[in-house]
């Protein structure tokens, strides 16, 4: 038996169903609250912290919170969205993202919300670090340059037997996404096309799949992220 409860977003009457997260809850009143690492129906882990809101009058990521009656909400505020603002910008400037060249451009996640936020000049010096490029699974291409460690494909990737596909390795600065050289080297073409599709970013890509869609045509070239939201 469903239990629905009130809760207000920003001064706005809202209605849902008790103990879905408030990412979910927003979306189904017709408010966007940004994300990156989130994925609906895997378990959400809090990572990038951009879902950051105010809940009675405390900081908490709406990605791993419950709705629960009587909620107030704050999610568009100059404070909450300058510190999703600066979030999006340590992203940038601890990378390599050069967009005009990636395959991902039109339907990067981190790109579109650049956009949203109206990124210009990041407020923080870019370190140019020194990443590879693994080219040596069969079916995938891994460019640790884009990558954010959203941690999306070790969550969401793996066997019919559930063993992880992606895993972490290295720590602190150094650390990194890699493939099971095992397991990576038996993945389906459609497990192999749900990473690629996971990856928020232009982290994970196909191989000799390159600029198929062209540009202008792409997901966030024709509308921003966070529309679809809106329009429920």
């Amino acid at each position: 038996m469903s239990t629905l409860v009130n809760f207000k977003i920003d001064g706005v009457d809202c209605l849902a169903e008790a103990g879905i997260y408030l990412v979910e809850a927003a979306a189904e009143n017709g408010i966007y609250i940004p994300t990156l690492c989130n994925i609906q129906g895997v378990k959400p882990r809090g990572a990038c912290r951009i879902c950051t809101v105010m809940v009675n009058g405390r900081p908490m990521t709406a990605c791993t919170t419950p709705v629960t009656m009587g909620m107030e909400i704050q999610n568009d505020t100059p404070e909450i969205n300058d510190i999703r603002k600066a979030i999006i910008e340590v992203l940038f400037v601890e990378g390599n993202h050069f967009c005009p060249s990636c395959e991902k451009s039109g339907c990067c996640e981190l790109q579109a919300l650049a956009y949203r936020f109206r990124v210009m000049v990041p407020r923080f010096p870019f370190l140019f670090p020194r990443r590879e490029v693994d080219a040596s699974n069969p079916k995938i291409i891994k460019d640790h340059n884009r990558c954010i460690l959203c941690k999306r494909c070790i969550r969401a990737i793996k066997t019919e037997d559930g063993k992880n596909i992606f895993a972490y390795k290295k720590r602190g600065i150094e650390l990194e996404i890699i493939i099971d050289p095992e397991l990576g080297g038996k993945i389906t073409d459609e497990l192999a096309q749900k990473s690629v599709d996971i990856c928020p970013v232009g982290a994970l890509l196909p191989r000799e799949k390159a600029y198929q869609v062209p540009i202008g045509r792409r997901k966030y070239d024709i509308e921003p992220i966070g529309i679809e939201d809106e329009k429920k």
